[in-house]
């Protein structure tokens, strides 16, 4: 037999795939998608609490600033465990507007319903309901012991992830083992 008729008979024999392989290159194919939409899905995820994180860190700093920016004999004032669990009504005075003066005590009010408006997202609604901010977001400023100055602001939220409950701040927040805090201390002069 020469070359070319070998050729030939390899080619008049053989043509194209066996339906067993192309199965396997399908189930090859399947297997990937679903491990591409599986890891799609974890992203997502993992993005959600990345960004609640943010938020809840973002909302401490911000509770710290105003604590700041307020009379430091008014910090007495600020300190609560139950922010977040219901809307407060709104203070007698509006702060924001420029045209009316506010003492410590009314920026103080003003702050802390600001504050709690932004951890249940109430500045996000749909339908009249709050759809920003934190999942189940609670918030606490504790005045540290002795030290007048020292200030504790703890954000808390339900993650999507279990863990076990082991924060420091046990007393704010609801308790489970899908609670998530951030913990700030500042000490401010």
């Amino acid at each position: 037999m020469n070359k070319a008729s070998y050729k030939n008979k390899l080619f008049t024999e053989q043509q194209g795939m066996t339906f067993i392989e192309v199965i396997i290159a399908l189930v090859i194919i399947v297997i990937g998608i679903l491990g591409a939409v599986a890891l799609q899905a974890t992203a997502k995820k993992s993005s959600f609490d990345a960004m609640q994180r943010s938020l809840a860190s973002s909302l401490a700093q911000d509770m710290i600033a105003r604590i700041r920016a307020n009379n430091v004999a008014n910090l007495g004032g600020y300190a609560r465990a139950d922010y977040g669990l219901s809307l407060d009504a709104p203070p007698a005075v509006d702060c924001n507007d420029a045209n009316v003066p506010c003492n410590a005590v009314q920026i103080v009010a003003h702050d802390m319903y600001e504050w709690e408006r932004a951890l249940v997202g109430a500045d996000v609604t749909k339908n009249r309901n709050a759809k920003g901010g934190l999942v189940y977001g609670r918030g606490c400023i504790f005045q540290n012991g002795n030290a007048m100055n020292a200030m504790t602001v703890v954000v808390s939220w339900q993650g999507r992830n279990t863990f076990t409950d082991n924060t420091t701040n046990k007393n704010c927040g609801a308790a489970s083992g899908k609670r998530q805090q951030v913990v700030v201390q500042a000490f401010i002069i």
